[in-house]
């Protein structure tokens, strides 16, 4: 009766072996290592360029692209922030720089004339906005490829720290295969049990 009660025991260890291990294959060994005829590395580690190129080209083409950033910039809502924001970098230069630059405007700058300077300055800075944005935006597009950045920063990545983040972030679904191996490895054992008694 041992045999029959120890094997899906047995079964459910080598179930979760084998998944423990398969698991951390895929970052050891980080070198390459040489059993007679047969090199054996890590997948990470043996792919790591090709895994960065691949993932690059993912983020660019379904994450984030020059688009999605054009998108942002011609928002009438992000146009609106700028110009108030352009509103009050005028209010602040002329109430404090150019006061202290000639102090006779301060003088003269005061009610409404103030109010009618910085409408004045507000406008003009606003009717080259729209070139503005769309000079930023030709130049992101041509300097800014998204797919090399992450590409460099996956391959300079150490092993080490690719792990810690990849464990961090999928610990709890890593350990759900690790159980699954050692269930699975189980109900194995006991349809082996089972014809051990049969047959």
């Amino acid at each position: 009766m041992i045999k029959y009660i120890a094997a899906p025991f047995i079964c459910a260890l080598i179930g979760w072996l084998t998944n423990y291990i398969a698991i951390r294959m895929l970052f050891h060994p980080r070198q390459p290592v040489k059993v007679l005829f047969w090199t054996w590395q890590g997948i990470f580690p043996k792919r790591q360029k090709e895994l960065a190129k691949n993932l690059g080209e993912l983020v660019e083409q379904e994450l984030i692209s020059h688009d999605d950033i054009k998108g942002v910039i011609n928002d009438p809502e992000f146009i609106q922030k700028l110009r108030n924001q352009i509103e009050i970098y005028v209010g602040s230069f002329i109430n404090k720089k150019l006061k202290s630059i000639h102090p006779v405007l301060a003088s003269i700058l005061k009610g409404r004339a103030l109010e009618k300077m910085k409408e004045m300055i507000v406008q003009e800075v606003e009717r080259f906005i729209p070139d503005m944005i769309e000079q930023a935006a030709g130049e992101l597009e041509s300097r800014l490829r998204f797919s090399h950045i992450v590409q460099e920063k996956i391959e300079s990545f150490s092993m080490e720290k690719l792990e810690t983040v990849i464990f961090t972030i999928m610990k709890k679904e890593l350990w759900f295969v690790e159980v699954i191996g050692g269930v699975l490895g189980f109900f194995i054992g006991i349809v082996q049990s089972g014809m051990f008694f049969y047959f």
